[in-house]
């Protein structure tokens, strides 16, 4: 079995709806933390947590000029995730391809 390095984390920081926002707002370009937080009903420190998991989770990094901080995905950050699902949609298809080939064959040999 493949060892995917920090899918769990991945997983666990992308379980969260409001984490799951960020990343969307932010795979779009950088943004400062207040530009972030605009969309939620939530107190600023409530986002810190959230940006906290997902830097924990290498998902995106941070820096502080003076006192704005600006937040960005991390490219690559989500690539362990995509090779996991390629993974695991793979036998998948496979069975689906199986069951189209059994019913075109069936359907040619009820012509």
């Amino acid at each position: 079995m493949p060892h995917y390095g920090g899918l769990d984390s991945v997983l666990r920081a992308l379980a969260d709806p409001t984490r799951r926002a960020v990343v969307e707002r932010l795979a779009i370009s950088p943004a400062v933390v207040s530009e972030l937080a605009a969309p939620f009903s939530m107190a600023l420190p409530s986002l810190m947590q959230h940006l906290r998991v997902l830097e924990d989770a290498g998902v995106v990094t941070s820096e502080k000029h003076g006192r704005v901080r600006t937040v960005t995905l991390r490219p690559g950050a989500l690539d362990v995730l995509h090779l996991w699902l390629g993974e695991q949609r793979t036998p998948a298809e496979r069975q689906a391809d199986r069951l189209g080939i059994h019913l075109t064959r069936s359907a040619q040999e009820a012509t």
